[in-house]
Order: C-alpha cells, then structure tokens, then sequence
C-alpha cells in the first residue's frame, strides 16, 4: 500500500484536519488519539514467580482505544517456585503430617530436621526442601502461553485479536513463546472492526521452565 495515497484519500473523505472525537477514531482512521497503552507506551507488569496466570477482562474498540499493549517484565526467581517442578529421574513428593484412612498401606515415618546427617549403611540423607526451579546450568527459558477464552458471541470474538510480540515490538507467530528467566515481551490486544468488543484473555507465564535443549520447537523461541 503507498501510505502517501491512502492518507492524501482519507483527507479527501474527511478533511485534512485529524476529527478527534471518540465515536469517529475508528472511520477516520485516527487512532493515534485514542486513550490506551500503546506498544510505544504500553502498561507494564512485572513477574518473579512462577507459574502464574494474568487475566485480561474488558472491551477495546468503539469510542475507545483500538489496541491495548502490556509490557511484562520476567525477573524470575530460581530459589522459589509456585509449585513442585520435576527434575529428570526426579519426582515431587507431598508430606503430610497425617495420614488419611484410604493411605493406610503407608507406614508413618518421623521427620527430624536437627538430626546430624550422615550416610547409614546404603542409605543416604534425604534433602527435603521447599518449591523451587529445577537447575539449569545454562540459559533458563520460560513457556508463556496465551489462550483467548470465549465471551459468549462468536461475532464479536472472530473480531477481536490477540498476539504476542517479542522485546523488539514484533509480533510472535504462536501462542506459545519461550523467553528468557530475565527478560521482557508484549501482549498486543486489537479490535479489527468498529464496534465495542469485549474480550477474555489468558496469559499463563512459567507453566513450563526448561533449557533451550529441552525445547522441541525452537521457533517458539522469542527472536531478538
């Protein structure tokens, strides 16, 4: 498209003063002026444990912004999890401090922590410790997933769309990315026609924590 014509046309149709009015940002095509976080300045969020789920609830379009950006900034912290990670040729364990009727083939055993630990026979010292990321010697990546729920109109959710962008403001072609245990990306949410549209989005950051050869698809790497 020659961007010269299409503006010189809609100066033609509308004027060649920008109409700022909410209800005619979308016709006219000034969408600059409309009120919401754009990719340039867009709102930020910062995370440090993981897994964890942002949801984003509310309407883009018609008499207001057309787009709606968010910056998420990972910091993430390797000493504190939300939830057991399995390690290979490891597997998470619940301790509870009583046993239910249904676990009754389970013998009780007796936990001491400020006994001094030593290798008894061919038994080894058990280290039980709290949630925390498996050890990744070389660069950790985190999954982040972005699912678009339905609002209960199929003609107002094909109208409204979702995407990833990568640290350099281009867009992602998946709804899973991996980045970087201490790095950033945008979520971009866009109304592609003139009405008021709501949306119901999803953005689950660290359901996965793996190294980059533990990653099968490799494109889903964010690319710099």
């Amino acid at each position: 498209m020659d961007v010269t014509q299409e503006i010189q046309r809609n100066h033609i149709i509308y004027g060649a003063s920008d109409y700022t009015a909410p209800s005619g940002l979308a016709a006219s095509k000034s969408l600059n002026y409309a009120d919401g976080p754009s990719i340039i300045r867009p709102a930020h969020q910062e995370l440090s444990v993981i897994p964890y789920t942002f949801n984003y609830q509310s309407e883009v379009g018609l008499f207001g912004a057309e787009n709606y950006f968010s910056k998420i900034q990972l910091n993430i912290e390797r000493s504190l999890a939300g939830i057991c990670f399995e390690e290979p040729g490891w597997e998470c364990a619940i301790i509870k401090e009583q046993l239910a009727p249904e676990e009754t083939y389970w013998e009780a055993a007796i936990v001491d922590y400020a006994f001094p630990c030593s290798t008894t026979n061919t038994y080894e010292c058990a280290k039980i410790k709290e949630n925390e990321l498996p050890q990744i010697s070389g660069d950790a990546y985190v999954s982040v997933d972005l699912i678009k729920y339905a609002t209960g109109n199929q003609f107002n959710d094909k109208w409204v769309d979702v995407r990833l962008y990568t640290k350099s403001r281009e867009e992602h072609p998946y709804d899973r990315m991996w980045v970087k245990e201490k790095d950033f990306f945008y979520l971009g949410i866009h109304a592609r026609n003139t009405r008021r549209l709501p949306f119901n989005v999803a953005c689950i950051i660290g359901a996965e924590y793996a190294d980059y050869n533990a990653i099968s698809n490799k494109d889903e790497i964010m690319r710099r």
